[in-house]
């Protein structure tokens, strides 16, 4: 007797339900910014200042979109948009006053940027005229000497401390570190001045004096930079190295530092820019001088700061001349940090380990 064979039932065809979730048109959100700005014009015309534009705006835009995709779209995605605007609002706010700056230091700072500001000095200038050949050259020594000290002493104290240091010494030197990072630019440059008032005399100004305040400042931001990119490598790198019995001091140096070069070249290119612009301790130690000094370690050297805030503070007459070389070092002053950065980049490019 032969057993009849079951035939399986063809399986029903699945049913895929589609499910649109209904949003905003766009044409609503446009209609939203536009009713932003209508306001922010009226809140303008009614109060006066720049301020009530935003609010307006803000409001405008914030309250419709919010209550438009609670009715239309969900409560989660309503929350969704709110904190959107939210935190872009913010980001504008926090963009805003930068753009502004820069707006400012360029169209101001044009008017004397040219080749006589940048081949003479203010010997004999009292008006119109003049240029800041010596603030240049006294910012790029100045810098230079700073960076020479403080370079070398922060990463190896970051080195230290990461790859080295364990106990009491090792803490202390880090709580040292946390409090140098926020004493005020005036404390260095009385550090500086003091010390060279005790050792040379207190008639002596230098480029050199002003280094040495700047280092001050600077070896903190160094240090910190270092110390939290050095322990971002992974361990397993080191022990790898250990594991094929290379010394320690020759893992730091082709394993651990590269590794973490990146960092480290951000980290001393924030310190540079956190320096090159201080004009307290520079007024404390390097002083003010009219001529081109090239040697830092004798006679008073101007810094931009310095020459950006005397020829605002004593512009000469009529002022207009020297408020537009106070503008113009400013900007000198910005396109020399923007050219640091630049190089930083590269070197973060060049020297950063290569992915596979």
């Amino acid at each position: 007797m032969t057993t009849p064979t079951r035939v399986p039932a063809p399986a029903a065809p699945e049913r895929t339900i589609d499910v649109v979730q209904p949003s905003l048109p766009r044409a609503f959100t446009l209609g939203a910014l536009v009713l932003g700005i209508v306001l922010g014009v009226g809140a303008y015309l009614l109060f006066g200042n720049y301020v009530a534009v935003g609010v307006g705006v803000f409001l405008g835009y914030l309250i419709p979109v919010y209550v438009g995709s609670r009715i239309r779209e969900s409560k989660r995605k309503a929350t969704d948009r709110f904190w959107t605007v939210i935190m872009t609002t913010a980001f504008v706010i926090a963009v805003t006053p930068l753009i502004s700056l820069l707006f400012t230091v360029v169209m101001e700072g044009a008017a004397r940027f040219d080749v006589e500001f940048f081949t003479s000095d203010m010997r004999g200038v009292v008006g119109e005229g003049g240029g800041a050949l010596h603030a240049i050259i006294g910012t790029l020594m100045i810098t230079l000497l700073a960076a020479a000290i403080s370079i070398p002493v922060g990463i190896m104290t970051g080195i230290y401390l990461v790859e080295y240091g364990r106990g009491p010494l090792a803490r202390g030197v880090t709580f040292l570190v946390d409090v140098m990072t926020g004493i005020p630019s005036i404390v260095a440059g009385l550090f500086a001045f003091a010390l060279f008032a005790f050792v040379v005399g207190p008639q002596y100004r230098s480029g050199f004096m002003g280094a040495v305040a700047l280092t001050v400042l600077m070896i903190p931001t160094v240090v910190r930079a270092t110390e939290e990119m050095l322990k971002l490598v992974p361990n397993e790198l080191r022990e790898a190295s250990y594991a094929l019995g290379v010394q320690k001091w020759r893992t730091i140096t082709k394993v651990v530092i590269p590794t973490a070069l990146a960092g480290i070249v951000t980290g001393v290119v924030l310190a540079v820019a956190r320096v090159i612009g201080e004009t307290a301790p520079l007024l404390l130690t390097a002083g003010f001088t009219s001529t081109v000094n090239w040697n830092p370690f004798e006679g008073r050297m101007t810094a931009l700061p310095v020459f950006s805030y005397y020829q605002y503070v004593t512009p000469g007459f009529p002022p207009e001349p020297g408020f537009e070389r106070s503008w113009t070092a400013a900007l000198v002053l910005v396109i020399i940090v923007l050219g640091l950065n630049l190089f930083a980049r590269w070197v973060a490019v060049r020297f950063s380990p290569k992915k596979s």
